[in-house]
């Protein structure tokens, strides 16, 4: 029975190192995939084969501690910087409805993150050839999206603004009011217009 207790318990100790790890690498590195950040913390941690894995929710409520506590100036001036390229983006990318979610919207985006905007059309090549006409260089991967109890791969394409990533995830109108589920608590991701992210940027001012 002690020795099944002990074990509990550096079970527990285990998790929460690699729940913090898992923040911290989403925080200083621009890791925005939970399962990469968890991959790479175990690794870290000198435990690359655990099966003890924290749930997403809880690597998002630490690196939302993480950044209250050491994010600073520098986390919540890259955050701005972030918010005002999603904005100029969001300009530009108009005819596709675009919609800010991620970290540049819940607050957690750091210095390397990447503006994720999802835009909408109901012939995907649209946005393409719209890249093409601006001439902006961009990378072309897909993207496995959950909706409801099923998944489904998305095209996304990623440029850079400056110094900045632009992540520019394509879905079909229906998708506007359907959005996927989130990575983080399965529940309808949490998307915003422009005004939404202007009002946002008001209330922090």
């Amino acid at each position: 029975m002690t020795m099944a207790r002990g074990k509990a318990s550096r079970d527990s100790r285990m998790r929460e190192r690699l729940i913090q790890e898992a923040a911290k690498i989403m925080a200083t590195e621009g890791v925005e995939d939970f399962s990469l950040a968890k991959r790479k913390a175990a690794f870290h941690l000198g435990a690359p084969g655990t099966t003890n894995l924290p749930q997403n929710r809880e690597i998002q409520a630490a690196l939302q501690d993480y950044q209250r506590l050491f994010g600073g100036v520098r986390q919540q001036s890259a955050l701005q910087t972030l918010r005002e390229a999603a904005l100029e983006a969001m300009t530009f990318f108009a005819p596709f409805r675009p919609r800010l979610a991620g970290s540049v919207l819940d607050g957690t985006a750091g210095p390397e993150s990447a503006v994720d905007l999802h835009c909408f059309a109901d012939i995907p090549e649209d946005v393409v050839l719209f890249l093409l006409d601006q001439e902006i260089p961009f990378e072309t991967e897909e993207r496995r999206m959950r909706f409801d109890d099923e998944y489904a791969f998305v095209p996304m394409h990623r440029f850079m603004a400056g110094d900045i990533e632009i992540k520019l995830t394509v879905f079909d109108e229906l998708a506007l009011r359907h959005p996927p589920r989130s990575p983080v608590d399965g529940r309808p991701m949490r998307r915003a217009s422009r005004g939404a992210v202007e009002a946002l940027m008001d209330g922090d001012a």
